[in-house]
């Protein structure tokens, strides 16, 4: 999935996946690209179809095939629910496919369109490409063009990057040690390092998705080594990291019931869990094992947890949001 400005579409989208197309997947090309955007029963109607199922299949194929797109998420939603995934695991049977609705089925909510053409000079796209990158990430490394799975690799922007520094629109240097000396940064990202390395930050704690590009973590950085437990964290949906002072300082796998820790103070890490919690911005946590091991009942982790509201439970210790 990708997310991007609309003006900015052209040479931010990845390339349209070659190979034919189904015939009503082109029926139903033909028809946004003539009418525009159109809602699922509206489609039905303009390519004079009495399948429903077809229909949805013929969309999820110029989807993938990057052709079209929708204006909410609720189809992305309802392809990935979690309440199919449990039914097949459980082995029941697929329920009978229910008659045709006025709006259609729930992967198919929404107004369809049809992606704007890609940009085709290769050297624009690799600029727009590289400008975003510097916005998104501050500083520009290997690492993170490779954690971003750019098109071509760091190779494929590397040049643009490079006229970016002699234009003196971006500066190269070793800004952060151990990441080669291939790095670029625009100068406000340069004085804002300069900053902190001036000022310290207070160890207060932020919480990020694991995935989130401001996390280096599996990315830019190797995870930390841990031999406490089999476990090992990962940029996964759904999972979460605190940083401290920008190190590492937590990893909570999704679902909230598995925390690891590192550092030898674990209550910022904490505190700053409880604090995303009661903010909204995480659900309720119930951790069942930490580091590999039943909550423990003393000592600065536990001490932790109680400080910040987490309260006993039959298999861990847990915080609502209030």
């Amino acid at each position: 999935m990708t997310l991007c400005l609309a003006d900015e579409a052209a040479s931010m989208l990845p390339d349209v996946q070659p190979g034919d197309l189904s015939d009503t997947a082109r029926g139903v090309l033909d028809a946004l690209t003539g009418r525009g955007a159109m809602f699922f029963r509206q489609i039905v109607e303009e390519i004079h179809s009495l399948d429903d199922a077809d229909v949805l299949r013929a969309l999820w194929e110029l989807v993938w095939a990057g052709h079209v797109t929708n204006d909410t998420l609720g189809p992305l939603r309802a392809l990935t629910g979690a309440g199919s995934r449990r039914a097949l695991k459980s082995g029941r049977r697929r329920p009978r496919p229910a008659m045709p609705v006025r709006m259609g089925p729930p992967s198919s909510a929404g107004r369809w369109s049809v992606l704007p053409a890609r940009e085709p000079d290769r050297t624009r796209r690799a600029y727009a490409i590289a400008e975003q990158l510097l916005k998104r990430n501050g500083i520009v490394t290997r690492g993170s063009v490779v954690a971003e799975r750019v098109p071509g690799g760091f190779a494929a922007v590397y040049g643009v990057l490079k006229a970016f520094e002699d234009s003196g629109r971006c500066r190269r240097g070793y800004f952060v040690e151990g990441l080669g000396g291939a790095q670029f940064a625009p100068p406000g990202a340069v004085d804002r390092l300069r900053a902190l390395a001036n000022d310290p930050p207070a160890g207060r704690g932020i919480v990020l998705a694991a995935a989130d590009p401001a996390n280096p973590y599996g990315g830019v950085l190797p995870w930390p080594a841990d031999d406490r437990t089999a476990h090992r964290p990962g940029r996964k949906a759904g999972a979460n990291v605190v940083l401290v002072d920008g190190a590492l300082a937590a990893y909570v796998e999704k679902g909230g019931r598995t925390l690891l820790t590192y550092g030898d103070d674990p209550a910022p890490a904490i505190e700053a869990l409880a604090r995303a919690v009661r903010e909204g911005l995480l659900g309720t946590l119930s951790f069942e094992k930490i580091n590999g091991a039943p909550i423990p009942i003393d000592g600065p982790l536990a001490d932790a947890l109680r400080d910040n509201g987490f309260v006993p439970t039959s298999k861990g210790m847990r915080l609502r949001a209030s």
